[in-house]
C-alpha cells in the first residue's frame, strides 16, 4: 500500500499555554487523516455506522519528537496493515513542512464491531488494498 498524506496548518486555538499544539489535538489530526483515507478508498465512515458497522480505536501509542507551533504547515501520513483477522493497524506520522521533519508518530490499532460484536473487516480490507 502507498502512503496516504493529508496536509494541515496549525491553528492558534489548538495551542496550550506553552504556545505549542496540545497533545490531545494530535489525536484529531490522526483521526481526520484516517477518515480522509477511508473516504479515498470509497468507504464512508457515517454510512458504515448507519449500517451498524463501527471501526473503533482499541489502542493508540504516540511518540512526540518535537512540538508543532502556530502557523506550522505539516503533513500527516498514514500506512495501514492488517493484524490478524480482526484488526487493522495504522502507522501515522506528522512531518513538518517543508523539510518533512518528524514531529510525532503514532501506532493506532482499530477493530471493527457490528452490533457490539467483533467482526472481520473483509470488505474494508479489500477497499483499502490490504490482504492477510
Amino acid at each position: 500500500m502507498d502512503t496516504f498524506e493529508k496536509e494541515f496548518e496549525v491553528r492558534d486555538y489548538e495551542l496550550d499555554i506553552q504556545g505549542i499544539v496540545n497533545n490531545a489535538v494530535y489525536n484529531n489530526y490522526f483521526e481526520h487523516t484516517r477518515h480522509a483515507f477511508l473516504k479515498s478508498c470509497g468507504l464512508n465512515f457515517s454510512q458504515m455506522h448507519d449500517e451498524g458497522l463501527d471501526a473503533v480505536v482499541i489502542k493508540m501509542e504516540t511518540e512526540y519528537k518535537a512540538p508543532l507551533q502556530s502557523g506550522h504547515h505539516f503533513v500527516c501520513t498514514l500506512k495501514a496493515e492488517p493484524e490478524g483477522r480482526l484488526k487493522i493497524v495504522f502507522f501515522q506520522e506528522i512531518l513538518k513542512l517543508p523539510e518533512r521533519k518528524l514531529m510525532t508518530k503514532s501506532r493506532v490499532t482499530v477493530a471493527c464491531v457490528k452490533n457490539n460484536r467483533p467482526v472481520e473487516p473483509v470488505e474494508i480490507r479489500e477497499k483499502m488494498g490490504l490482504s492477510l
